[in-house]
């Protein structure tokens, strides 16, 4: 077993033994099925399509979610096939059901944070406020996938670090292409 599994392995186990709390536990689920299916970041994104003021920033989370999608489910978790954590360690007591696809990178943490890093690359600096609330939820949401017991510390951050590129390059997109036209008013 390598070395990094076994370290993450600890973690795990210290947030199973140390943090987990039955009080906490309804909440923690609460928390990661807000990304099952990132329904809950699309449902945002559809939300903002609807207002006129807001249209372009829901289009924004929309297309950072499909490239997140694209790049982490399709790609990354395909070609990598790690198995998750308690099929590999016994003791790690899960809290939710089983998922059905490989560990890495997580799904949960990469929609939220192609969801969040969208608004906070995208809004006016006056409003980021919005994007800073997501991007606080989007770290409850990676968190709980390590609270809940399904994913190590490294699927979680290469989900962090997929959700936040993707939004990046929606956005660096997004500045090159439209911003100019919109500012000329060709949009």
């Amino acid at each position: 077993m390598e070395a990094l599994t076994i370290w993450e392995h600890e973690i795990l186990l210290f947030i199973q033994e140390h943090i987990r709390a039955p009080w906490l536990d309804g909440i923690m689920k609460a928390i990661t099925f807000l990304g099952n299916g990132g329904w809950f970041f699309i449902l945002l994104g559809v939300l903002l399509l609807l207002f006129k003021k807001t249209r372009k920033y829901g289009f924004l989370v929309l297309i950072a979610l499909a490239v997140d999608f694209v790049i982490l489910n399709l790609g990354l978790k395909n070609l990598v096939h790690r198995t998750r954590p308690y099929d590999q360690f016994q003791d790690l007591i899960l809290l939710v059901a089983k998922p059905g696809d490989y560990s890495f990178p997580s799904g949960h943490s990469g929609a939220a944070f192609a969801a969040a890093c969208a608004l906070c690359f995208s809004l006016p600096s006056g409003k980021r406020v919005w994007g800073y609330l997501l991007l606080a939820l989007a770290f409850l949401v990676a968190f709980s996938r390590l609270y809940v017991g399904v994913h190590f510390p490294t699927d979680v951050l290469g989900g962090m670090a997929v959700g936040t590129l993707s939004a990046l390059a929606v956005a660096m997109v997004y500045r090159k292409r439209f911003q100019k036209k919109e500012a000329s008013g060709q949009a």
